[in-house]
C-alpha cells in the first residue's frame, strides 16, 4: 500500500522568494528509493550532533539501516530516536526528520530488503541480520525542492 503524505508550500523566509509550486511525492520518493548514500543525523546524549554518511534503503516510505550496534548513531538512537537524514546535493534537497527503532521484519519484508540491498549496492547481510532486528526510519516530515525559491516543498505524515 502506497503512503501519500500531504504536501503544503514550505513558508520560506521572504527574501529568499516565494515559492509557487509544490513538488509531487512519487519524484521525492523516487530519490529516496534510488539515492546511494544518505546523512544520517543524530544527537549524543550532552547535546551535540552526530552527522554520518550511510547506506540504507528506503522502502514503503521507511528508511531502513543497519551497522555495529556499538557505533555512536546507534548509542544515540537508544537514548534518543529522533533523526534526520538528508541526501546529498545540497541545491535539490531532500530532508527526512522521524523518529528511528529497531524493528523484526516479516520473512516477507526481510527478503524484500536483502533484494533491494543486493540490486543497489552488490551485496546484503544474510537474512538472519535482518531477521534479528534492523534500524527503521518513520517519517513525521520531509522537506524537499529543486529549486528553494520555486517549489519549497513540506510533507506531512502525522
Amino acid at each position: 500500500m502506497a503512503i501519500v503524505p500531504r504536501s503544503e508550500q514550505l513558508p520560506i523566509p521572504p527574501e529568499y522568494g516565494r515559492p509557487s509550486r509544490l513538488l509531487e511525492w512519487d519524484a521525492v520518493e523516487k530519490r529516496l528509493e534510488q539515492a546511494r548514500y544518505y546523512w544520517l543525523a543524530t544527537v549524543r546524549p550532552d547535546g551535540r550532533p552526530h552527522v554520518v554518511p550511510l547506506d540504507g534503503l528506503w522502502v514503503d516510505a521507511r528508511w531502513y539501516f543497519g551497522g555495529s550496534p556499538s557505533t555512536v548513531k546507534h548509542r544515540n538512537l537508544l537514548a534518543n530516536p529522533h533523526a534526520t537524514v538528508h541526501l546529498d546535493g545540497g541545491g535539490a534537497a531532500v530532508i527526512v526528520d522521524g523518529s528511528c527503532r529497531i524493528e523484526t521484519p516479516s520473512r516477507q519484508l526481510a527478503e524484500g530488503l536483502v533484494a533491494a540491498s543486493t540490486a543497489k549496492y552488490g551485496y546484503a547481510p544474510p537474512i538472519e541480520a535482518y531477521l534479528g532486528g534492523v534500524w527503521a526510519l518513520s517519517p513525521e516530515r520531509v522537506l524537499a525542492w529543486t529549486d528553494l525559491t520555486v517549489d519549497a516543498t513540506r510533507y506531512l505524515f502525522v
